[in-house]
């Protein structure tokens, strides 16, 4: 509350951004999200933090915001814009929850804001996002979609029909089960989000939201299910400790879950979940009114429950394994996934409260990579994840391209995980991959089967830690490698921009040898 209370100071003491023709164009000119996209979150930021914070009556600043957002061009990202419709009826994912923002703070009781305001208000959200859905229009692609996007616009658009009482109501409600449906059938039977813990927090945080919402409303509970159940206990699965987890497809290494999203699951379902720690209006960049308001209104402290010290989803094909200061974290799957990168068979190692053998995560969300060139920046790409290139080749696109679960074997704290990996690869090679994890060891064995008598291999592993390399090891920080005879180890590193836009430098150890058919092991020992 004193952050909002900071925030909504900082709004009414200067002005908004304005989004100007200029930054909308700018995506379709030159492929950049960014400069539209601060604009408007930065005022979807002083919104919710007017609306949220005590304010005068009338509310003079929070009227003018809420009635410049009703001028908005769109609601709708310029990197959204679709191909086979109108702008003004399609609904995006902001749009959707540009509308559930509005239509709850203008329910909001009491007499800040004025009741022209409020009239208008109901009016835009019926005819920018209401209405596309329940006027009979085509079916939108995010209908049948088992993403985030399914559960994101149909989740915020129902809430925002909820909040207003729209007339539409119950045809809206109709429509909107299908993409909810969609949402849920396109989530394994282990739960695992293959977008990464951030759209977990993303897609199944407004699945949740709305899901209470409808239950507040007509007794029906959406939650009262055990895929439900499974769902929600992702995040505890894949915890790597201390607020890390594996940063998998388009995910952050670290981050806060929605405290309120946690606290709520915790209590209705009695799961396990992370401990969500002091929540900050500044957890979401976005600064998102569904996180933020139900963050207020759920908010406690989540009772700890024990989390078991292996984690195995099969139909993610991820094994976690935790032991004290240190964990491990493997994935398979298929190289088609929804924000699919090029890692089947790559691996993180967490030691000492840090995440050291590592993914890069999110980039920067541009144009490209969102279309062929998406495997050309390092974080998507296979040569800049911890897997191996044979004879000059990295692993290719495709649902065809499937690591195969060999043998999954978990027996007190120790792990081991083998995936066929042959089909990631063009030509005629054989290739599987071992992890063996004893608490503090890591022992991966990979076995090359080659027609040739050698080939050359060079086994990738990525860090942003700079490696130590020496004649015998490689270190980074407290993990030490051994390198094996014949091989001979190159540190590398390159300059990325993050999923914020900052720049940082990452690092790659090549461990390159010409090698016969049959096993090469490769130890990573946590020093302690």
């Amino acid at each position: 509350m004193r952050e909002i209370r900071e925030e909504a100071e900082r709004a009414r003491g200067t002005p908004a951004p304005e989004l100007t023709f200029t930054l909308w164009r700018r995506f379709a000119d030159t492929g950049d999200r960014r400069a539209y996209e601060r604009a408007y979150f930065e005022r979807r930021r002083r919104l919710a933090a007017l609306a949220l914070a005590p304010g005068p009556t009338p509310d003079q600043a929070l009227n003018d915001l809420l009635w410049s957002v009703c001028d908005e061009y769109t609601w709708v990202l310029p990197a959204h814009e679709p191909d086979d419709r109108p702008l003004d009826t399609f609904v995006d994912l902001f749009a959707a929850e540009t509308a559930h923002a509005l239509a709850e703070i203008v329910a909001l009781p009491g007499p800040r804001i004025d009741a022209r305001i409020r009239e208008r208000v109901r009016a835009e959200v019926d005819r920018r996002v209401l209405r596309p859905l329940y006027a009979g229009a085509p079916l939108m692609w995010w209908e049948r979609s088992g993403t985030n996007w399914a559960a994101v616009c149909a989740g915020a658009t129902g809430l925002a029909a909820l909040a207003l009482d729209s007339p539409h109501l119950p045809e809206l409600l109709s429509r909107l089960r299908g993409a909810i449906e969609a949402f849920l059938a396109g989530t394994g039977a282990d739960g695992a989000c293959l977008e990464g813990p951030d759209y977990w927090s993303y897609g199944f945080g407004y699945f949740v939201y709305f899901a209470e919402a409808l239950r507040e409303r007509t007794g029906e509970d959406l939650l009262d299910d055990p895929h439900v159940r499974e769902m929600a206990a992702y995040p505890a699965r894949i915890d790597l400790g201390g607020g890390a987890r594996p940063a998998f497809a388009d995910a952050q290494g670290r981050g806060a879950y929605p405290a309120g999203l946690l606290s709520r699951l915790a209590g209705r379902l009695g799961v396990p979940v992370p401990e969500p720690g002091v929540p900050s209006f500044h957890d979401n960049a976005c600064y998102r009114w569904a996180h933020l308001s139900r963050t207020l209104q759920w908010f406690s402290a989540v009772p700890g429950r024990r989390v078991e010290p292996c984690s195995y989803l099969p139909d993610a094909a991820v094994v976690v394994a935790r032991a004290g200061a240190t964990a491990f974290a493997a994935k398979g799957g298929h190289n088609d996934e929804p924000h699919n990168h090029l890692d089947l068979g790559h691996f993180v190692l967490h030691a000492h409260g840090r995440t050291v053998l590592d993914d890069l995560g999110a980039p920067e969300y541009t144009r490209d990579y969102f279309r062929e060139g998406r495997y050309r920046v390092p974080h998507a790409s296979a040569e800049w994840h911890s897997v191996p290139l044979i004879d000059g080749a990295a692993q290719l696109p495709g649902r065809e391209r499937r690591a195969e679960v060999l043998a999954h074997e978990e027996r007190g704290g120790n792990v081991t995980f083998a995936l066929d990996l042959t089909a990631a690869y063009a030509g005629p090679h054989r290739f599987t991959r071992t992890f063996h994890w004893r608490p503090g060891t890591l022992e991966i064995v990979d076995d090359f089967g080659f027609r040739a008598p050698d080939a050359l291999v060079e086994e990738l592993f990525v860090s942003r830690v700079r490696p130590v390399t020496g004649p015998d090891t490689v270190t980074w920080g407290p993990v030490e490698l051994r390198v094996p005879p014949g091989w001979r180890a190159r540190a590398e590193e390159r300059r990325v921009r993050g999923h914020d836009g900052a720049e940082e430098i990452v690092h790659r150890v090549r461990l390159a040898a010409r090698v016969p058919p049959g096993a090469h092991r490769f130890r990573f020992t946590v020093r302690t």
